[in-house]
């Protein structure tokens, strides 16, 4: 069988991964249901060539192993669905009828809208199982797996998503490695192809000509797999730069960060940490670090390593701070659950972020492949990597979630080094007014000086005033902490005034 002999003498370890997992789920389908109970959805793109030829290949090793074929290729009989509309492009419509004659696919075309046209054929054939070509990061696959029962107020089926895990890079690496036939639109830069009211060559595959017309390199040039949809034309897309940020904190211009307060929460994830098997290095360090630039730290907290305490946290954080600071739990290991929890949070699913996992590969090599590279799953849709020359591997930033992968303290110094150069004084890490600071000791009891501190705190509800004792026996210091100098110092004075001269001593 050909594609299935093509993938075996191919170099690419990750595309016979994703090829060996993708018909394994064929197989596995075909295994469940009768030929007669299943069939093939079709729309002409690449994903479903793709799909198709995965069907073939599968379907002739499901028979090898069944032991009625002697390995002479066997006709496809999987039930085929078009649903045909007036809005396809024409090249989709005759790939799709040309492909129908090659393989002798048994069509059923539909001309009525999905759903109606679905329930009509689930009526009048006995079909239990749809194969389809979804994959993770289109619209439609949000919260599907690889067999996912049919959504409520559908016709009941079993949708079979075999290449539900691959990516972009992934389809067109199987697509020329197998030397099949594919819509000819993707040789004029089109990337991914709706309808032709929405869909246009994909920009960033643009070639600088002095011709009027302007020309395109094919899809399987597009550097940045995630940016496939660049050529779906929508309302307020990002595009047309009317679509607002994902999260709003409010940093509008460099006047008004100067003229706020912004505050931070900081999550270490470590049930070592809990234990108490190692000391916590990195939240206290984060902490003087923030404060260093003028921010707030109102929240710092240690959870298990376990997804939902993650995500609890995380959603309990990410909408009262301006940003989500997490470390630990980073990794592929079974403990590194940090990922999975920030997407809980948000309500997305993890998928394999391409561009990741290729610094990653650059990284640790052959050990960065398959089908469950964990470390390459990322929050999907709300991921944005921050990179920077001295890093090995991006930062990662979700919204206003920010996940180090530091695990001490040098470690940490150098990531937040390249976090502040690569926000600036404009970017989400702001770096703003310090705080002015003085601290006083003294000998005084605590009964003798909390009323008047609590006082003196009304008095100056723009400064923080706190106290604390390095040791029971110790002498009381008191600290102030504030954004104008002038007012720590009215404090410290206005304290001293309310008790005898000498009471307390100011600490350098």
């Amino acid at each position: 069988m050909e594609i299935d002999k093509a993938i075996r003498e191919s170099d690419d370890k990750r595309l016979k991964t994703k090829y060996n997992n993708a018909i394994y789920v064929i197989k596995r389908a075909l295994a469940l249901y009768s030929i007669e109970e299943v069939a093939f959805s079709f729309n002409g793109g690449k994903d479903s060539t793709v799909l198709l030829h995965l069907l073939r290949a599968g379907y002739f090793l499901h028979r090898v192993e069944q032991s009625c074929s002697n390995g002479v290729q066997i006709d496809f009989p999987i039930r085929t669905i078009y649903f045909e509309s007036t809005s396809v492009f024409p090249e989709i419509n005759t790939f799709t009828y040309d492909t129908s004659k090659t393989y002798g696919l048994q069509m059923d075309i539909i001309r009525t809208d999905f759903k109606s046209g679905l329930e009509a054929l689930l009526k009048s054939k006995p079909i239990r199982a749809i194969f389809l070509g979804v994959r993770i990061g289109d619209p439609t696959a949000v919260g599907q797996e690889q067999f996912s029962p049919s959504s409520p107020g559908w016709p009941p089926f079993m949708r079979v998503n075999p290449i539900l895990d691959w990516s972009y890079r992934d389809v067109w690496a199987f697509l020329l490695t197998c030397k099949v036939q594919y819509c000819s639109l993707y040789d004029q830069g089109y990337t991914s192809i709706g309808s032709i009211y929405d869909t246009v060559p994909n920009a960033l595959l643009s070639i600088s000509s002095t011709s009027s017309k302007e020309k395109f390199k094919p899809a399987y040039l597009l550097p940045d797999g995630r940016l496939e949809r660049a050529g779906r034309v929508k309302k307020n897309s990002p595009l047309d730069g009317t679509r607002s940020p994902a999260v709003n904190n409010g940093l509008d211009s460099v006047n008004s960060q100067k003229n706020r307060m912004f505050t931070a929460s900081i999550i270490g994830v470590g049930d070592e940490i809990l234990f108490g098997t190692v000391e916590d290095q990195l939240g206290p360090s984060l902490c003087k670090k923030l404060h260093s630039i003028g921010w707030m730290t109102s929240r710092t907290t240690v959870v298990r390593n376990d997804i939902d305490s993650v995500a609890e946290e995380v959603d309990r954080c990410k909408s009262v701070s301006d940003l989500v600071f997490l470390y630990g739990g980073v990794g592929p290991l079974h403990s590194d659950v940090t990922s999975a929890g920030v997407a809980k949070a948000f309500g997305v699913r993890l998928a394999p972020d391409e561009e990741f996992e290729e610094f990653l590969r650059h990284l640790i090599g052959d050990h960065c492949t398959g089908d469950r590279n964990e470390m390459a799953q990322l929050p999907e849709g709300i991921t944005e990597l921050l990179h920077h020359e001295k890093l090995p591997v991006p930062l990662i930033k979700c919204c206003n979630v920010i996940v180090l992968s530091a695990t001490n303290a040098s470690e940490l110094e150098k990531q937040w080094d390249c976090l502040i150069e690569l926000t600036g004084s404009d970017g989400f890490l702001v770096t703003i007014e310090s705080y002015s600071s003085k601290r006083l000791t003294t000998n005084l009891t605590d009964v003798e000086t909390a009323q008047p501190l609590s006082k003196l705190c009304l008095e100056f509800p723009d400064l923080y005033i706190g106290c604390f004792r390095r040791s029971r026996q110790g002498p009381l210091v008191i600290s102030f902490e504030g954004k104008d100098p002038s007012r720590v110092q009215a404090g410290v004075e206005a304290l001293c005034k309310k008790f005898n001269a000498g009471a307390f001593s100011e600490v350098n």
